[in-house]
């Protein structure tokens, strides 16, 4: 039997649509969702809360005409599935394939880029003053959910929104959630909304009186859409009284899982002038159990069964980063009732939930609002505690003022740990944790540390709660490489570097390699290979510090082997191998021959983990390559962007 689904191929066609086979039609995106996220993962549940809003604003809005404006791409795969892209839905998140998040490159209905959350509001309200200046004659709606409201982004364009006076609209997707649970005021603002007595009894009052409506089912809808009518105009003042007071119009709360009556609104809406805002409650997971049951667990699954929603993992794999971090966290919080954690709606993904259920009182989520967290934290640091705020590496990018301003002008003891640093993968170009290396190596008064492996990690955090100053600690998102993990934490000397090969063969080595973090494994996995297969010597280094860099050894590696080869999981402009190049400058070292690894200038896009480490050179194949290239010219195999390619390839196979 055709789906409905596979006959759509632009918004345009929902409009023909009856409402019997508009909820045909959600039931086949909700199945198509659940099975293709099941392969590899993605984003489950949010989009599963999204289907019927997205039908409904497509077929009351005139879009790419009207404009669309998502917060974030993890509501917005019901987007994708109707905006012509339902043939391709199955190759998103990987090389080549769809992104996960909104890209106007990717599509003429994705009207603005959207992965980082609390953006749309602004984007919206931009669009709408220059349709303005432009004597254009279009809607703009931004949808975004409630918890991104905790972003002072946010805030900010809401503020400024209400003073412009601008036609333009924003559904509130209102889930009661957005990673972890809500936080915070305005959480419990909506949430009074959401159970509104008046808003209850209405709707108590009207369910029951329909069943007496004479008329029959036509009657009915008419009396129900009164009903609901006479709803939203009760309402509005009453329980949107802080928006309204900012210069909004306020509509609801009404079900966003009511296709018809969310035309209806929509529809309305297009006739209303001024700023408006549109609560509509969606259930995060709606129609699959498993994902409502436990929407968090599956905001962003990985591999799952999609009949049963059990989670598909290899067994015997190493613990994750994330959990190595939290779990040292707690220990340590445990002895030293100064150490506080705080995240940023974060709490699963960066396992800080473990420091929540152990230490309740030391824990702070001040949700999707990075700037405030880092500030929050130097407050905190200001009167003696010892604030560990964990952030994931791309998000601490909007609070690079704050690191700045708040915490390193005052040189004050904040411990930054940054999750998902160097390549995350599927999750694409806005994801890719490039860039921490170079911005927090440049800051005055910063520490730059990353382990190269978990057990390292904790000495890493043992060391950045007792040492003086700001530091911040990048680790990977995913399993470490499974090493024993010791009992008792150490103090590990600030700027000072780990040798990985015996001292003694420094004078007979031809080149020295120096591996960042989690690039110290294919790292020293090159240089025994080296050694052994070729009968190339080397010397592997793992480097712990960016900065400050151990001077001492790095310049002696540069004299005695007159050859060095930095890696790093990160923007080479800028990073670990850059402030090498700096040091050898710095001593007049100029006949040294530098080979920088690491990111180019780019924005890498999504795919397996393995296969961008082979497409960037961020592998031990890689390294024999350059390093044989220095020490023996000629000797080499062929150009290795064309092997690096093959062996992408190769490992796009394997990951399928």
């Amino acid at each position: 039997m055709t789906r409905i689904l596979d006959t759509i191929d632009s918004p345009a066609q929902l409009k023909a649509l009856s409402p019997v086979e508009l909820d045909q039609l959600a039931a086949e995106m909700r199945q198509e969702i659940i099975e293709t996220v099941a392969l590899r993962g993605g984003h489950l549940a949010p989009n599963l809360g999204t289907v019927e809003l997205t039908l409904a604003l497509h077929i009351a809005f005139d879009t790419p005409h009207d404009k669309l404006v998502w917060d974030i791409g993890h509501q917005a795969y019901p987007h994708k599935l109707v905006t012509g892209r339902r043939d391709r839905f199955r190759t998103i998140k990987q090389l080549g394939g769809l992104s996960g998040y909104l890209r106007r490159d990717e599509s003429e209905y994705d009207a603005f880029g959207a992965s980082h959350a609390s953006t749309s509001i602004s984007a919206a309200l931009g669009m709408a003053a220059a349709r303005d200046l432009q004597g254009e004659d279009y809607k703009v709606v931004a949808i975004i959910g409630d918890g991104a409201l905790t972003g002072g982004m946010a805030l900010e364009a809401i503020n400024n929104a209400g003073a412009m006076h601008k036609d333009f609209i924003i559904v509130l997707n209102d889930n009661d959630k957005s990673i972890s649970d809500n936080v915070g005021a305005l959480h419990t603002y909506l949430g009074r909304i959401r159970s509104d007595k008046t808003f209850r009894n209405l709707r108590n009052v009207v369910k029951s009186s329909l069943d007496h409506v004479p008329g029959g089912n036509l009657a009915k809808e008419m009396a129900g859409r009164t009903a609901r009518s006479a709803k939203e105009f009760v309402l509005p003042s009453k329980s949107g009284v802080i928006f309204e007071e900012l210069g909004f119009t306020f509509l609801g709360p009404f079900d966003g899982h009511d296709t018809q009556h969310l035309i209806d609104v929509f529809r309305n809406a297009r006739e209303m002038h001024g700023p408006l805002i549109i609560q509509v409650i969606t259930k995060k997971g709606r129609g699959c159990d498993y994902a409502e049951a436990e929407p968090t667990k599956f905001h962003g699954p990985g591999a799952y069964d999609p009949l049963t929603g059990e989670m598909k993992k290899k067994q015997g794999e190493p613990p994750k980063y994330q959990d190595v971090f939290a779990e040292a966290l707690v220990e340590l919080a445990r002895k030293d009732p100064t150490i506080v954690g705080i995240t940023a709606a974060m709490a699963e993904g960066t396992s800080l939930y473990k420091l929540q259920e152990a230490l309740p009182e030391r824990y702070f989520d001040v949700g999707i609002a990075e700037q405030h967290a880092i500030t929050f934290a130097a407050g905190l640091a200001c009167e003696g505690m010892r604030p560990v705020a964990a952030i994931y590496s791309t998000f601490m990018q909007r609070a690079f003022d704050q690191v700045i301003h708040d915490v390193c002008v005052q040189n004050l003891h904040v411990v930054l740990p940054m999750d998902r640093a160097g390549l995350v993968g599927e999750d694409g170009h806005t994801q890719q944790g490039a860039f921490d290396i170079a911005f927090m190596r440049m800051i005055p008064n910063m520490h730059v540390m990353a382990p190269k492996d978990e057990n390292e990690l904790r000495h890493m955090l043992y060391t950045a709660l007792y040492m003086e100053g700001p530091v911040s600690l990048r680790y990977p998102r995913g399993s470490g490489l499974g090493v024993a993990i010791d009992k008792e934490f150490q103090m590990l000397p600030i700027g000072k570097a780990e040798l990985l090969t015996p001292e003694d063969e420094i004078e007979q080595a031809e080149c020295a390699v120096l591996g960042f973090g989690n690039m110290v494994a294919p790292a020293l996995q090159a240089v025994q290979e080296l050694a052994s297969e070729e009968d190339i010597h080397a010397v592997a280094v793992n480097a712990r510090w960016a900065k400050p860099l151990d001077e001492e050894l790095i310049l002696r590696l540069a004299r005695a082997t007159r050859c060095l080869v930095t890696i790093e999981d990160g923007s080479a402009m800028g990073g670990f191998g850059s402030a090498v190049s700096e040091l050898l400058h710095a001593h007049d070292l100029h006949d040294v021959r530098l080979k920088v690894i690491g990111l180019p200038d780019i924005f890498v896009e999504h795919g397996a983990p393995a296969i961008l480490r082979e497409l960037y050179g961020l592998s031990s194949g890689h390294v024999k390559e350059v390093v044989r290239n220095l020490v023996r010219p000629g000797t080499h195999s062929p150009a290795y962007p064309v092997d690096r390619a093959e062996k992408a390839q190769q490992a796009e196979k394997k990951a399928r």
